[in-house]
C-alpha cells in the first residue's frame, strides 16, 4: 500500500532526524566544540548581543546543512515519489528560501528578546519570555492571514456564489462572523487537499484549496468547513490558546529549571554563557516529546466533536463520510496506523475511527429522534 509506505517513510524520516539533532547538539556543547566556536567568534565582535545572534545562525545554517540531506528527501523527493508534489526543483528552493526570510524577520527580534531577558531576569527569564511569545502568537494570528500567507499562495475571494451562501449559513449557525471566504492555488506546491479557518477578530479567512474545490463536490466541501466552524462553535480554538499558553509556560519553566541544574555537566559557569545555551533546546526536545501525546490526546478529542457538529449541522454524514475517504486517498493519509503510532504522533484520529465514530453518533442521533 502506498499510503502505508509513505506515512512509515515520513514517520522514520522524522524519528531518525529529531534522534540524530539530540546527539549532535550533545556533542556540540559535552566535547567543548560550541565553546570553541563562541571563543572563535569573539574575534570578530565583543557585543553580546551580536555575539549570540552570530552564533545561533552560524549553528542553525551548520545544522540546516547537515540535515539538508532530511529536507530533500522528505521534502523533495518523497513527495514527487508518490506522486503528490507539481514543484520543480528550483521552485521547492524558492519557496523554502521565503520561509526561511520570513522566519529570520519573526524570529530574529524574538531571539534578541530572549537573550534581553535571560540579562535582565536570571533565573527567571521564562516568565517575561513566555509572556511575550504569547503576544507574539495573537499577533501571529491576525497578520499571517493577511499579510504572511499571501506571500505563498495567491489569495483570491471564493467565486463560487452558491458555495459562498452555504458557507455564510454555516459560519451564522456556528455565531461567529466572517470577513469573506477565500480559495487559494495549494496545486502550485502540491496535489493534497485541505480548507482552514484562519485568523482572529477581522483577520478571521475561511480557505479552500483550489485542489478541494476542483474534486468535490459542494455536500463535500460543506460538510469539511461545517467540521471547522465546528472548532469555533466548541470553543476549541479558545481552548487550544489557553491549553498551548499553559504548555509553553510550563515547557518554559521546566526548561529554565533544568538548565540551571544541568549547566556544570556541560562546564559551563553562567546562565548567559553563549556556547551553553543550545543545552535549552535539548532540554526543550525531552519535554516536548512527554508532552507531545498528552497534546495530541485533546486535539483528537476535538476532531471528534468538530465531527459530530460538522453531521448535526449539515445532516450530509454520507457525503461527510465520502469526503473522509477521498481526502485520505488524495493525501495519502495512513488508515489504519499502528496503535502506539496513532496515540503518540497523531493530531488527529485515524480515517477509519473517525467514520466509525461518525456512524455511531448518526445512529445514536437517530435513536433519539
Amino acid at each position: 500500500m502506498n499510503s502505508k509506505k509513505y506515512n512509515n517513510t515520513k514517520l522514520v524520516l522524522n524519528i531518525s532526524e529529531t534522534i540524530l539533532t539530540f546527539i549532535l547538539l550533545f556533542v556540540f556543547v559535552k566535547t567543548g566544540i560550541s565553546h570553541s566556536l563562541e571563543n572563535y567568534l569573539k574575534g570578530y565582535t565583543q557585543n553580546d548581543y551580536l555575539l549570540f545572534l552570530i552564533f545561533v545562525i552560524s549553528t542553525g545554517v551548520c545544522f540546516a546543512l547537515i540535515f539538508s540531506p532530511f529536507s530533500f528527501y522528505g521534502g523533495f523527493i518523497l513527495e514527487h515519489k508518490y506522486k503528490l508534489s507539481n514543484q520543480s526543483f528550483l521552485q521547492w528552493i524558492w519557496e523554502g528560501t521565503k520561509g526561511i526570510l520570513v522566519s529570520l524577520v519573526i524570529g530574529l527580534p524574538v531571539l534578541l528578546f530572549f537573550y534581553y531577558v535571560m540579562q535582565t531576569f536570571g533565573n527567571n527569564w521564562w516568565l517575561p519570555f513566555a509572556v511575550f511569545l504569547f503576544i507574539v502568537s495573537v499577533v501571529l494570528a491576525r497578520i499571517v492571514p493577511v499579510f504572511i500567507l499571501p506571500l505563498f499562495y495567491k489569495i483570491v475571494p471564493l467565486e463560487n456564489v452558491e458555495l459562498k451562501e452555504r458557507i455564510i449559513r454555516l459560519a451564522e449557525i456556528a455565531k461567529m462572523k466572517i470577513e469573506n471566504v477565500f480559495s487559494f492555488n495549494m496545486s502550485k506546491t502540491t496535489k493534497k487537499a485541505n480548507a482552514a479557518f484562519t485568523g482572529l477578530g477581522k483577520s478571521k479567512r475561511v480557505l479552500l484549496a483550489d485542489t478541494l474545490l476542483e474534486n468535490y463536490s459542494l455536500d463535500e466541501v460543506e460538510t469539511v468547513l461545517a467540521h471547522e466552524f465546528g472548532h469555533y462553535k466548541k470553543k476549541h480554538i479558545v481552548k487550544n490558546i489557553l491549553l498551548g499558553t499553559f504548555f509553553s509556560f510550563l515547557t518554559l519553566f521546566l526548561i529554565a529549571k533544568l538548565y540551571s541544574l544541568s549547566l556544570s555537566f556541560f562546564n559551563a559557569e553562567k546562565l548567559t554563557q553563549i556556547y551553553a545555551l543550545p543545552v535549552l533546546a535539548l532540554w526543550g526536545m525531552l519535554i516536548s516529546l512527554l508532552i507531545q501525546p498528552l497534546s495530541n490526546v485533546i486535539s483528537r478529542k476535538f476532531e471528534y466533536e468538530a465531527d459530530e457538529f460538522a453531521i448535526a449541522t449539515t445532516g450530509k454524514h454520507e457525503a461527510f463520510l465520502q469526503t473522509l475517504d477521498k481526502l485520505t486517498e488524495q493525501n495519502l493519509g495512513d488508515k489504519e496506523p499502528h496503535p502506539f503510532v496513532e496515540w503518540f504522533f497523531y493530531s488527529h484520529p485515524s480515517i477509519n475511527k473517525r467514520k466509525n465514530a461518525i456512524l455511531t453518533f448518526v445512529n445514536n442521533y437517530a435513536e433519539k429522534i
